[in-house]
């Protein structure tokens, strides 16, 4: 195992560099938003703007990657990303901060595609699972860390952009001086958006609820956190608090749905994802005698809130052959950002009307519907005979590209290389 995780050193290096800028800037960008005055509509629409770039760079780095190859690609894109932070405390505007977040995410889009090409070219069949197992350790470790970056100074300031910036910058650093070779670019896979609706509809609607909910807190949570009166400490608490709870609860949670009907398990997760939302907006109201409360109930709330799209991912990948794993993974992935680019901006509608305690009521909503669509399933549909589950794999999310599919262990033996490659 370490041998292995050797030889993918600078590529782990160059995504904790990333992660830590984006759990740095995920939380500061709308933050300094809401310190400038912007409404809560273009706060959201910030966030929606961030998906949708994200979205197209899907779409059309794939092309780039062909054209250029991966190293270029990477330089080019990583740099861009530090040069839209560094944009935002010069040119201080709504208008101006929707194209440089669609900017970013576009660009972020091909650092990712990048990264888990990359991966998943020094893959084998028999080392994907433990090669994945490090990257998502890594994703959830640096955005977690990434959140401890903002203490360090105010957000009202150019310092914390900076900082943003020289992560991004950094993570240029292992991948220019890899020695590792380039992987041959892939064509990108077809998207079945109805074939994964008639085959795993309650896999299809997790990824819509992912989309809604967790777009939105995360565009949101921090304006909420401020809204309260915690300082960039708080903040930064509550935040990792959150990241930590959906970290620790990945694993055992899986493998436990490895055991029943996966439908029980979103119904579950579901059910304390809306109490936890329900708990975080009446809390609240408490935070200035009992501020403690609300970070474990983040914690909780983390805890229910972010595995749904791996166990969404895992029920769907029950319905199907494997042979359809990438397809049908890169079209779920497809489905979960379209959901996100729509996520933050109706919660900032309905926090525009309601306060902004109401996003966690919107959560709240979002995830009581999922629940009784799940139950609504379950009463019309047998579940997948034991014979035909695959094992679960905490993936991604969020922040992946559906290359990322390809590193899973569920995928056909031919997704990935096959070798491991001489450094």
């Amino acid at each position: 195992m370490a041998s292995q995780l050797y030889s993918i050193g600078a590529i782990l290096l160059a995504t904790a560099f990333l992660l830590l800028g984006n759990g740095l800037t995920g939380t500061l960008i709308p933050l300094r938003a809401h310190l400038e005055g912007f409404s809560n509509l273009s706060i959201g629409a910030i966030g929606s703007f961030y998906y949708a770039g994200f979205v197209a760079g899907c779409f059309v780095v794939p092309k780039i990657l062909a054209r250029v190859g991966h190293i270029r690609t990477f330089a080019v894109a990583a740099s861009l990303t530090a040069a839209t932070v560094l944009v935002q405390p010069i040119w201080i505007s709504p208008v101006v901060w929707f194209a440089d977040r669609a900017a970013f995410g576009f660009c972020a889009a091909g650092v990712y595609m990048v990264i888990e090409s990359w991966l998943n070219d020094r893959a084998t069949n028999q080392t994907r699972g433990r090669i994945l197992s490090a990257y998502v350790l890594v994703n959830f470790g640096c955005l977690m860390l990434g959140q401890w970056l903002l203490p360090a100074a105010s957000p009202k300031g150019f310092e914390l952009f900076s900082v943003a910036a020289i992560t991004y910058i950094l993570c240029v650093v292992p991948v220019g001086l890899t020695l590792l070779p380039q992987p041959v670019p892939q064509s990108r896979p077809a998207l079945r958006f109805r074939r994964m609706m008639e085959t795993a509809p309650v896999g299809v609607a997790g990824m819509i609820a992912v989309g809604l909910a967790n777009g939105a807190f995360w565009t949101l949570a921090p304006v909420y956190a401020i809204s309260l009166g915690f300082s960039t400490f708080g903040i930064a608490l509550f935040m990792s608090s959150f990241v930590v709870g959906g970290m620790i609860i990945q694993l055992p949670l899986g493998r436990f749905s490895d055991r029943l009907d996966r439908r029980w398990i979103i119904v579950g997760i579901c059910s304390a994802a809306a109490i936890g939302g329900v708990g975080l907006a009446l809390l609240g109201r408490w935070s200035t005698q009992m501020p403690w409360l609300l970070y474990p109930l983040a914690l909780f709330f983390g805890a229910a809130m972010l595995p749904l799209y791996s166990v969404s991912l895992a029920h769907a990948n029950d319905r199907i052959e494997r042979a359809e794993f990438i397809e049908a993974s890169a079209t779920l992935l497809m489905i979960n950002g379209l959901a996100s680019v729509a996520g933050p901006t109706i919660a900032a509608v309905v926090t525009a009307r309601a306060g902004l305690a109401s996003l966690f009521f919107y959560t709240a909503t979002v995830h009581t519907l999922m629940v009784l669509f799940t139950l609504t399933r379950i009463t019309m549909k047998r579940a997948s005979p034991e014979e035909l589950r695959e094992h679960f794999v905490a993936v991604p999310q969020q922040q992946a590209s559906s290359t990322a599919a390809e590193l899973d262990p569920r995928a056909p033996e031919h997704a990935g290389s096959g070798r491991v490659r001489a450094a």
